[in-house]
């Protein structure tokens, strides 16, 4: 859509920057002594810049009839609301009288001092150039008044302000009366004179709205005045509520293209329609609308005419004039295709000054706060949106829609605005209109002033404030012991591993076969608690597992805390006095925190390290799982997911292991080699271990044995050993066991010696020889300093087992640079369709970027 702009021309003071705001101040006063600007003083221009309403058009319809002697009311009333086009009426009443040569007598109540001005001398001044017949502090009568009337008519006389000029007059004393008193005389007398010559007119202007009255006494005069000329007057009212926008049009657009008014409008109504944002029933009478206001928005001049214009100090038609002038002149450079009541740029200083006069000077910062500053919190919605929707500044157009729809002189009955018509009134074509409820979402959350009652701003702090405030107070020890809080609620279920949170030293950490989670508010654990038990070297230093903080997360987690411990606080703190409304929000926001409480607890905790040959090795345990809410058990399926920790060894890997160059192995000792040795396997317990012996010893991939001071005994191979654990129990390569068989068989004996080279040998075996090597050494088969540059292996799974694939793939993805996986499919026994196979199979794997190097299919 074209810039507004282009479709409705403004006009060329607008264009220019050369607008001054006192052009909407219309003064009659000043157009009759020459002096206004030049918008009013010049006729041509005055008309052209004035949209002639049906009331207006006959207002002076019978203006002229009168003057021209041939009908019409010899006293005119303009009754409308402030602001509501009276003064302008005048004027062009002034133009138009002097145009049909008749002579125009100018009172302004405003603009004359009584102490120095009668209104009947001042009649006579302008109508003969001097005061004679009228001279005096009392009114003159009727007859005085016919005669000079009659001797320089046809004459319009025009009284503007009169109530504020009488009300002043009653300061002033007269003999016994005042000038007030002789006024309201003199205005009685007038209506009869004008009435009595037939081709004169008074028309005057009187408030309809007791709010523009001073007093009592104002009110008592009001009343007066209204009795005086209701006995032959008719009121007229200039401008209806459905033609401001023809009003506003006129004044400050200098051409308007209709075809391509259309064309905006009626993309716009498709797009509402389409949305839901207007009924079926709705759809003719908006678009009706928006033909008339465009470029505005209908909302716009109804939230400034109607809620705007209900305040006594707002002039309704001059008001809206003044603000939307400045809305305009902010706005040309922004390549709109229409005017929305969120494009009000309230960090303009002088069309936030117009508004605000209205409402009082503690809006200034209000505005500020949630509205307009760099950190406020519009500014915080308008980033958290994401890209594809910060250009838009919905966080700042919501709330300034909102802003704009919050007041009214009429009361809390009309403020406000619903989430519907929020929508119809920010969005464009194109935008989903469920990111609106989204914006919404947020600025409850991040703005101080928007009611927690409603979508509406007051001048008293929400609950979001209250929160802030608290949030403000606490100190790091607090925030430290709440933290400390949560961490041992979840890890107070029975588990796998003994916990030790936050210990002071190494002491605090005892040296035992058992598994230790330890958890410390750092980022990584020091090299002490690995290599000592306080003073002692420590021996079982494969058992320990650290959980430390990433620093870079703690500012986000005592955020978060925070808001937790302010609405903990809130919620049992009697003396708020919160709303009942304010009480339901405070329990659902802390519900919903406490439910994220393990959540951001994981932001916080979830870098691992494991005992490595060389210090440390660190894992991340990522995202925390859906669902979980024990630290423990999270870290143990998470270890057990890697590898790091197994329920069960496979005995080919003890064989290939540990037995690849030895003829046995104490079976304790390599137990113990697996809780001391840093970087080993990690069993979950000693009964694993001794089932994947036995499960070893019967599929007859090693033996059993027991090892005395002499040799091996007892030795068992194909069959389930019984294992007790003792030192002298050991596994045997399974050449020996079939070798010591024979030689039982052949002997005749029921048992023998054998060396640890596989040997006979009278003096018995080595001692232990084929023992793994204590903590620090390594126990695998081949040499520690031996490399291997190159992996390739050849696998066949079910598919039950790829998760292990994955995690041997991962593994070497950490060792090697180029690390690539070549996969071949088969997949039989069922059908899919060709379509079925291009649209899962074939565009799963394009979308992955994985290529096809071979492919049947039959």
């Amino acid at each position: 859509m074209k810039n507004f702009t282009q479709v409705a021309v403004p006009h060329e003071d607008i264009l220019s920057g050369k607008l001054a705001m006192d052009v909407f101040a219309a003064d009659l006063w000043q157009v009759a002594r020459g002096e206004a600007p030049l918008d009013y003083r010049d006729a041509d221009l005055f008309f052209k810049k004035t949209y002639l309403t049906a009331g207006l058009k006959n207002i002076l319809e019978i203006a002229r009839a009168r003057l021209e002697g041939r009908s019409g009311d010899s006293v005119i009333e303009l009754q409308t609301p402030f602001g509501g086009g009276k003064t302008h009426t005048l004027i062009a009443l002034y133009h138009k009288a002097r145009e049909w040569n008749a002579r125009v007598v100018v009172f302004d109540g405003t603009a004359l001092h009584p102490g120095e001005i009668r209104p009947w001398e001042e009649l006579e001044r302008q109508l003969t150039g001097k005061v004679v017949f009228t001279r005096g502090e009392v009114a003159p009568g009727r007859e005085k008044l016919i005669d000079l009337l009659s001797e320089h008519s046809p004459a319009l006389i025009l009284m503007d302000e009169l109530l504020e000029y009488t009300t002043k007059a009653a300061g002033i004393r007269v003999g016994d009366s005042n000038l007030a008193s002789q006024t309201l005389a003199f205005i009685q007398e007038l209506t009869g004179a004008v009435s009595a010559v037939g081709n004169a007119l008074l028309v005057l202007t009187l408030p309809s709205s007791v709010l523009e009255h001073y007093d009592e006494n104002a009110e008592r005069m009001f009343q007066q005045l209204q009795k005086i000329a209701g006995r032959m007057e008719r009121i007229y009212t200039p401008v209806a509520d459905d033609e401001i926008e023809r009003v506003v049009r006129a004044r400050l657009f200098s051409r308007v293209k209709e075809e391509e008014v259309k064309e905006v409008v009626d993309e716009f109504v498709d797009y509402a329609r389409g949305e839901g944002l207007l009924s079926s029933d709705e759809l003719p009478r908006y678009r009706e609308r928006f033909l008339k206001s465009y470029p505005f928005k209908p909302e716009v001049i109804d939230i400034l005419y109607k809620r705007w214009g209900s305040f006594p100090t707002f002039q309704r038609t001059r008001g809206v004039l003044r603000l939307l002038s400045l809305v305009i002149s902010d706005l040309l450079d922004k390549n709109l295709p229409f005017i929305r009541l969120g494009d009000f740029n309230l960090s303009n200083q002088e069309l936030r000054r117009e508004l605000i006069r209205h409402l009082g000077q503690e809006w200034d910062s209000i505005i500020a706060q949630d509205i307009t500053a760099e950190d406020s919190g519009a500014s915080k919605v308008n980033e958290v949106l994401g890209p594809s929707y910060r250009s838009f500044r919905l966080g700042t157009v919501v709330s300034t829609t909102i802003f704009m729809t919050s007041f009214s002189g009429r009361g809390e009955s009309e403020k406000g605005i619903s989430v519907r018509d929020i929508k119809l009134s920010v969005l464009y074509p194109g935008i989903s209109s469920t990111v609106v409820d989204t914006v919404i979402s947020n600025l409850k959350e991040k703005l101080f002033y928007l009611s927690d009652e409603g979508l509406f701003f007051t001048n008293q702090p929400n609950l979001n404030r209250v929160i802030v405030e608290r949030e403000e107070s606490f100190s790091e020890e607090e925030l430290r012991e709440k933290e400390r809080k949560i961490l041992e609620e979840s890890i107070s279920r029975p588990s796998l591993f003994r916990v030790f949170l936050y210990p002071r030293s190494s002491r605090d950490i005892p040296d035992t076969p058992e598994f230790k989670l330890v958890i410390l508010n750092q980022s990584q654990p020091e090299q002490g608690f690995l290599e000592t038990c306080g003073e002692i070297p420590r021996v079982y230093r494969n058992t320990l597992i650290f959980l430390c903080s990433d620093e870079e997360q703690r500012e986000a987690f005592y955020l978060y805390l925070r808001k937790l411990l302010a609405l903990e606080h809130i919620e049992n703190d009697s003396r708020l006095n919160l709303k009942e409304g304010q009480k339901r929000e405070v329990k659902v926001k802390l519900r919903n925190l406490k439910g994220r409480a393990y959540e951001e607890l994981r932001k916080l905790y979830h870098k691992l390290f494991l005992p490595a040959r060389e210090g440390y090795r660190e894992l991340s345990l990522g995202l925390p799982t859906y669902g979980e809410s024990s630290l423990v058990q999270e870290i143990y399926n998470y270890l057990r997911s890697q590898g790091e920790i197994l329920e069960k060894i496979a005995p080919r890997v003890i064989r290939e292991k540990y037995l690849a160059n030895r003829s046995y192995v104490d079976i304790r000792s390599l137990y113990e080699a697996f809780l001391k040795t840093p970087g080993e396997i990690r069993l979950t317990s000693q009964e694993a271990f001794l089932e994947s012996i036995k499960e070893g010893v019967k599929q007859g991939l090693f033996g059993f044995a027991r090892a005395t001071d002499r040799d091996l005994e007892d030795i068992c191979i194909g069959k389930t050993p019984e294992v007790s654990f003792t030192d002298e129990e050991v596994i045997v390569k399974p050449d020996l066991c079939v070798k010591e068989e024979k030689e039982e068989v052949e002997s005749g004996t029921a048992g023998g010696s054998v060396s640890s080279g596989g040997e006979e040998t009278e003096k018995g075996p080595a001692p232990h020889t084929g023992s793994p090597p204590q903590s620090g050494t390594t126990t695998e088969g081949p040499p520690a300093s031996r490399e291997y540059s190159e992996v390739t292996l050849g696998l066949k799974a079910s598919p039950g087992n790829l998760s292990t694939i994955v995690r041997v793939v991962n593994y070497l993805r950490n060792q090697f640079e180029n690390c690539t996986v070549e996969v071949v499919l088969r997949a039989k026994g069922g059908k899919i369709s060709a379509a079925e196979y291009e649209d899962k199979i074939k565009e799963a794997l394009e979308q992955a970027g994985i290529e096809v190097e071979e492919e049947y299919h039959a």
